[in-house]
């Protein structure tokens, strides 16, 4: 009877192949058909100023004759790397300090809520502006900005299921019986930690690239010559009513990796809510 059970609940969860696939071409297009298309997102053509898709420019050009393809293609790898690379160190930050505070608890704990409420008290992107106006703005610049500013749901998620760890008795054997802190952190803590860590990671992901797009949409974000997603948007604004195209494609691709994101997001959520109720 519980085997079927087992089998139904893993059938009634289906992996998101669609938002797979996508992540998976948006990836190949910012970081491997660079190598193939062969034109240059630099080059300017005063010929072919707000040229319209056509077969010659797949996604037509911008207002300095830019072929808009190959600077999705380029933008797509900045705007990928600050999200992935901004979610890896505000998750493991949310990781390292949600874990610390929930199991040595006392002195940390409390400075760790005092930390937090503070942090929170501020609007996370009004913060994030507030740290990138004075700074002067690179990719890896955005990364350590946008992780300051994102560990703190984190690490409140891995503090509270730290809290109930914590309370299960075969740790408090473990800790009667002078097992070390590390050991039982990384062999009893981690593995149960993961599913959130995983589901905060994908979030952190989409978060990020919506930060760095809203930033460089109010010109705080990447700097000329370099682009992301968000600075293509943004240069296409002023066009938007003759040219469609130039802030659509980027935009679209904001859309899909975020949507794709939060889809992968709930599987893995629905995936760790059965395990719970199985149980």
């Amino acid at each position: 009877m519980l085997q079927k059970i087992v089998m139904k609940s893993r059938d009634s969860i289906r992996l998101p192949l669609i938002s797979v696939s996508i992540l998976i071409a948006i990836f190949a297009l910012s970081f491997i058909a660079p190598m193939i298309y062969s034109i240059s997102p630099f080059d300017l053509n005063s010929d072919l100023i707000l040229q319209s898709p056509s077969w010659d420019h797949i996604l037509g050009t911008d207002r300095l004759g830019r072929d808009v393809l190959a600077r999705v293609m380029h933008g797509g790898q900045i705007s990928l790397l600050i999200g992935v690379g901004s979610a890896i160190i505000s998750s493991l930050l949310g990781l390292l300090l949600g874990v610390s505070a929930g199991y040595f608890r006392g002195y940390f704990d409390k400075s760790f809520v005092v930390i937090v409420d503070l942090f929170l008290t501020f609007p996370t992107f009004f913060l994030l502006l507030a740290m990138v106006s004075y700074i002067s703005a690179s990719t890896m610049i955005l990364i350590v900005v946008i992780s300051i500013t994102g560990w703190m749901g984190t690490s409140r998620l891995i503090r509270a299921e730290s809290y109930r760890i914590a309370n299960q008795p075969y740790i408090k054997l473990l800790k009667l019986s002078k097992v070390s802190n590390a050991k039982i952190i990384f062999k009893y803590f981690l593995p149960l930690l993961a599913p959130i860590f995983f589901v905060s990671f994908t979030f952190g992901v989409s978060g990020a690239i919506l930060a760095e797009s809203g930033l460089s949409y109010l010109g705080l974000g990447v700097t000329p010559p370099n682009m992301s997603w968000g600075s293509i948007l943004s240069e296409g604004k002023s066009v938007m009513q003759i040219a469609w195209w130039v802030s659509f494609f980027p935009g679209l691709m904001i859309f899909l990796v975020t949507f794709s994101l939060i889809q992968i997001s709930d599987y893995l959520q629905q995936i760790t809510n059965k395990k719970e109720s199985l149980h």
